[in-house]
């Protein structure tokens, strides 16, 4: 499904969705505005990079973050949850990973990336590794994010 057709399909039931990005950038959050009519079901979105700002604005918990690594699906899901919290949205989508090309480890290699989707039914959350350059990586976490938006929906 098109990016449009996931607008037009939130707009049609009334739902709306907030973004929580690390890895991603903002990718998400740009992709969804350059849809024209997206202003009537787009809240807001965050770009957490630091673990601060996960903690801060997201209010992901220290303990999460210490226990499991910003990079971990405990994280992507309290992103998630907080940004639906917060937003007040239907759908709260949030991705962290590596987007390379260093950064990653044996136990976390590059492309390792988890997208996560809370909604009024509870909280999926998956794990990917992509493949290719930083870009590739994260062009391919955002349109993960968007598949897994849609099946949520």
């Amino acid at each position: 499904m098109k990016i449009e057709d996931i607008v037009t399909k939130l707009n049609r039931k009334s739902f709306t969705v907030a973004t929580a990005e690390s890895c991603t950038g903002g990718m998400i959050a740009s992709s969804l505005v350059d849809i024209a009519g997206v202003s009537a079901c787009f809240m807001e979105g965050y770009v957490t990079y630091s673990n601060e700002a996960k903690e801060k604005n997201l209010g992901v918990s220290h303990h999460t973050l210490e226990a499991f690594g910003a990079v971990s699906q405990e994280t992507a899901s309290e992103m998630s949850v907080g940004v639906r919290k917060r937003s007040g949205a239907t759908f709260g989508i949030a991705t962290t990973g590596i987007a390379g090309p260093d950064g990653g480890t044996k136990e976390k290699p590059v492309g390792l990336v988890y997208i996560s989707c809370a909604t009024p039914q509870g909280v999926f959350t998956e794990q990917h590794i992509f493949s290719g350059s930083r870009t590739q990586i994260r062009i391919q976490a955002t349109k993960a994010a968007f598949a897994l938006l849609e099946r949520c929906m």
